[in-house]
């Protein structure tokens, strides 16, 4: 059975592939693209490690060394959404808080952040300092102020805690939102009964005083129709009826109806209209 013939390279080709091969993992190295959104941190073999004291690589497309290295991080602003985070009230009840906290990292300060805290600084800054400023907050209120009145409050004095602990560590927090509060079963009733007491009683207070009111006003009118007719009756005097009488009995007089006016004979000399009925 006859051989086959042996594929045999040509012996300067290997060192060519070798070549190409370096060539590729040289470019993948030396191009660096930064998306939308993001920003790069240069971190140098040879040059002092992480770069802190030049501006993060904006997007777009960069040259870099080969045998350095940049981490990509997003800039954009983040939502974390912590659930059912438990903390104590004024009077040691336990509370459970749902908290939104908006965040971003401090751009001009970048390579500091990548060099102390690194990419998961969302677990090491955010979670740790809003438990921490939540726990401080909450203890300074009591449910009933968390449940009804102090929400707002309490909302604002987190994002002041928090912003200030980690603007030290290189991070912007743009806002906190407590998106609910959960108080023990019986605590949120007995709130709510008391609640909606004082609301009865406001609401009775309000008919009480509706109603002194009208009573006020229904005196006055009494008193004001009392005091015209006092007026009126002391205006009266016999000269003002009999005057009266008179220019009542002249316009009857001049009426085309058939009667007989007998001049004098009433009641205080007035005068008696007979008509013909």
């Amino acid at each position: 059975m006859a051989q086959q013939p042996q594929l045999q390279l040509p012996k300067g080709i290997i060192p060519l592939v070798f070549l190409g091969i370096l060539a590729v993992i040289f470019l993948s190295k030396t191009f660096v693209t930064v998306d939308r959104g993001e920003a790069g941190v240069l971190w140098k073999r040879f040059g002092g490690g992480v770069v802190v004291d030049q501006p993060a690589m904006g997007e777009g497309f960069h040259m870099v060394a080969p045998w350095n290295k940049v981490d990509i991080y997003n800039i954009r602003q983040q939502n974390m959404f912590i659930k059912d985070m438990e903390v104590l009230s004024s009077n040691g009840l336990e509370i459970k808080l749902d908290v939104s906290v908006l965040y971003m990292p401090k751009i001009s300060e970048l390579g500091l952040l990548h060099k102390t805290k690194g990419e998961n600084y969302s677990e090491v800054v955010i979670i740790p300092e809003i438990r921490s400023a939540a726990r401080s907050v909450v203890g300074r209120y009591t449910p009933e102020q968390l449940y009804s009145s102090k929400r707002d409050a309490i909302q604002q004095e987190i994002f002041e805690e928090i912003s200030k602990k980690a603007d030290a560590q290189y991070v912007q927090i743009n806002d906190v939102l407590v998106r609910d509060v959960t108080l023990p079963p019986t605590i949120k009733e007995a709130i709510e009964r008391k609640l909606k007491q004082e609301q009865e009683s406001l609401e009775y207070e309000f008919r009480l005083i509706t109603a002194s009111k009208e009573a006020e006003k229904q005196r006055i009118e009494a008193k004001g129709k009392a005091d015209a007719n006092k007026i009126l009756s002391a205006s009266l005097t016999d000269k003002i009826l009999q005057d009266k009488g008179i220019e009542a009995t002249l316009k009857l007089s001049q009426s085309p109806n058939s009667k007989v006016v007998i001049i004098g004979s009433g009641k205080d000399g007035m005068p008696i209209i007979l008509g013909n009925n």
